[in-house]
């Protein structure tokens, strides 16, 4: 299904996919990294705050086999990027969502602080060695949030997504498990 939004000679690079809740974004992620004779890191942003997340967390883990190393961060992404590229490595991060609502929980309302995060993040993203897929929700296709910090939270969110996507030489999104290229540099 997703065969073809990878170029062979790709050797570095940001690749975005978006969508949906439950749309199919982390299988196509993890689709596009097949047959990549690279070392393959699962950043994983979500925590396992109660049992359905426990569960959740060891579904995915289950279903991506042996060959990832997974490495769990929900804060420090940029230094955990910054730690783990190399040329020859794909990290696909999953997601970005999660990692915004741990920057919103631990931060509050304050953008400051979330956006210093963000821009250590696209800084890190800039420089990239190797390859990495993020994954991340769209959140701004639904109504508008009713509580000033979700309207926050949806906003940020957006502007990361637009952010990403300008850098980044491959944009994907995800609609009912079918993949769409929209960026292909």
């Amino acid at each position: 299904m997703s065969k073809g939004l990878f170029k062979t000679d790709l050797e570095k690079g940001c690749v975005l996919v978006i969508g949906g809740a439950k749309s199919g974004k982390s299988r196509i992620a993890l689709d596009m990294c097949k047959g990549l004779e690279k070392k393959k890191i699962f950043l994983a942003t979500a925590q396992a705050l109660d049992e359905e997340m426990k569960e959740r967390i060891e579904r995915h883990r289950k279903g991506r086999g042996g060959d990832w190393i997974t490495i769990e961060e929900p804060l420090r992404v940029a230094e955990t990027i910054r730690e783990l590229d190399r040329p020859n490595t794909v990290i696909l991060l999953d997601c970005l969502t999660l990692w915004m609502s741990n920057l919103f929980m631990k931060y509050g309302d304050s953008l400051q602080s979330v956006e210093e995060s963000i821009k250590g993040l696209i800084e890190q993203l800039i420089n990239i060695k190797g390859i990495i897929i993020l994954v991340n929700n769209e959140v701004g296709m639904g109504i508008v949030p009713e509580n000033e910090t979700a309207r926050k939270y949806r906003d940020t969110a957006g502007s990361l997504n637009q952010r990403i996507a300008a850098l980044a030489c491959k944009v994907v999104v995800v609609i009912a498990g079918m993949p769409v290229l929209l960026k292909d540099e």
